[in-house]
């Protein structure tokens, strides 16, 4: 059963709270879901969430999980492809895109002044 969003008109998001970090991610990377659910146990639904990275911060191993992936830099550098110390890669500015099949490698990543990404994940049955 695909699992769906709410009719939300615009309105100003509240920046300021409601951030937690992932589990999985390490301190300094933060999500806010902003509409949907995304179920991994059950293989459903789909979330749009705002992510940011507090400047300096990476992860150290690439992520691969089973469902859709949209990402847009809004804000910030974001760095693809570091190491496990943070180092190399191909760094970003805001207005690039990425979509992601399921079961795709992807990172490490890094930002250096911090970032604010807008992500999309789906399952096919939405």
């Amino acid at each position: 059963m695909a699992i769906q969003k709410p009719h939300l008109e615009f309105h100003r998001l509240d920046l300021d709270s409601g951030w937690e970090c992932p589990a999985g991610y390490p301190d300094g990377i933060e999500q806010k879901i902003l509409a949907g659910e995304l179920d991994e146990e059950g293989k459903s639904g789909n979330r749009t969430r705002l992510l940011r990275f507090l400047p300096g911060v990476f992860t150290t191993v690439p992520f691969r999980h089973d469902y859709w992936e949209e990402v847009y830099l809004v804000s910030g550098d974001l760095t693809v492809g570091s190491d496990e110390r943070g180092e190399g890669g191909v760094s970003y500015d805001p207005h690039t895109y990425a979509c992601r099949p399921p079961e795709v490698d992807h990172g490490p990543f890094k930002s250096e002044g911090g970032c604010l990404l807008l992500e999309v994940h789906y399952y096919e049955d939405g």
